[in-house]
């Protein structure tokens, strides 16, 4: 099974993970998580973590319930700004290619996607990117590219990329900066106004905005027959819909699937699905998505799934969820 994770990415770092928690450092600021896939020791000693880390997230009484996993607090150690901002710079690869490290910005927004993301504490201990999905933003990248080079050639308008549960839109400017239209969902309102200002600080623009369920949104664009060329879903294991409305992925993926194969466009397009609830293996969500587009062995769609991981400084991989993705 593959494994990906970031690497040459000069503003992330994972530290050290162990005893449950992570040290990472975000641009120039070091922080601690909880993170209760680090079953083994921490490598550094206790001392050394904090002589590093500006703030530290604590959990708080819902932590550990159903939609309230990461509710919490953060203490601040050392002086940090509330928002700062880190600079990507993929590869246009997959996964597994380090940054040249004298690459020009330039150089590197033509090979792979170039964005900025404003970053800042949450109470749900985000802080506004998950990093290791850097291998899914460079695969979007490379594979809208592609798809955007073929229409160019052929006449044809750009390729349109639908990104559900989006957040605040790393993959959704990866898939802009290939020259997508790319449309923007996420049922929050506010990380939808916080992945704008990240469109915006990333010198890009065109972006679709939708504040929606993904559900809903997705079954309305079947019954109107709109196709996408590219779709990506990154569902947590719990959500809200913008009226409240209460889901669990576990009752839901298959149908949100379902849906999605009616506007994936047949030929020459590619879907991205991101997993992390625990209990889901990569075998499970390739089941699920042959399932759900009725994937059979004699067909000629490409599909592939794997790990997504972060390495800290020792050398231990810290595995954080599953991709499967299709192409056609």
């Amino acid at each position: 099974m593959a494994v990906e994770y970031p690497e040459g990415w000069k503003d992330y770092e994972l530290v050290d993970c162990g005893n449950f928690e992570k040290l990472e450092r975000f641009g120039s600021y070091y922080m601690a998580r909880p993170e209760p896939k680090a079953i083994w020791n921490k490598t550094m000693s206790e001392g050394e973590w904090n002589k590093l880390i500006h703030t530290r997230f604590s959990p708080g009484a819902g932590f550990g319930k159903a939609g309230k996993e990461d509710s919490g607090t953060w203490a601040r150690l050392k002086k940090m700004d509330d928002q700062w901002y880190i600079r990507y710079h993929g590869t246009g690869a997959t996964a597994g290619a380090p940054e040249s490290k004298s690459a020009s910005d330039a150089t590197l927004a033509k090979s792979g996607p170039a964005f900025t993301l404003r970053l800042g504490l949450t109470s749900f201990k985000h802080v506004g990117v998950f990093p290791e999905q850097a291998p899914n933003w460079n695969y979007i990248y490379a594979n809208t590219k592609a798809l955007v080079e073929k229409a160019k050639a052929e006449g044809k308008p750009a390729p349109k990329v639908l990104n559900l549960f989006a957040y605040t839109g790393a993959a959704s400017l990866a898939a802009k900066a290939a020259g997508a239209d790319v449309t923007h969902l996420d049922s929050v309102r506010q990380v939808v106004t916080w992945a704008r200002g990240n469109m915006e600080n990333s010198r890009l623009d065109g972006i679709r905005w939708i504040v929606e369920d993904a559900l809903k949104f997705a079954r309305r664009e079947a019954k109107r027959g709109n196709v996408y060329q590219g779709i990506i879903l990154d569902p947590p294991a719990y959500g809200h819909g913008p009226d409240g409305e209460k889901w669990k992925l576990d009752e839901c993926l298959f149908d949100i699937l379902g849906c999605v194969s009616q506007i994936l466009a047949p030929k020459d397009s590619f879907m991205v699905l991101n997993l992390y609830s625990n209990g889901y293996s990569a075998m499970l969500g390739e089941t699920v998505v042959k399932e759900a587009f009725k994937i059979r062995p004699d067909s000629k769609a490409e599909i592939e799934s794997g790990e997504l991981a972060l390495a800290d400084r020792y050398g231990k991989i810290l595995p954080l969820s599953i991709y499967i993705r299709l192409k056609r």
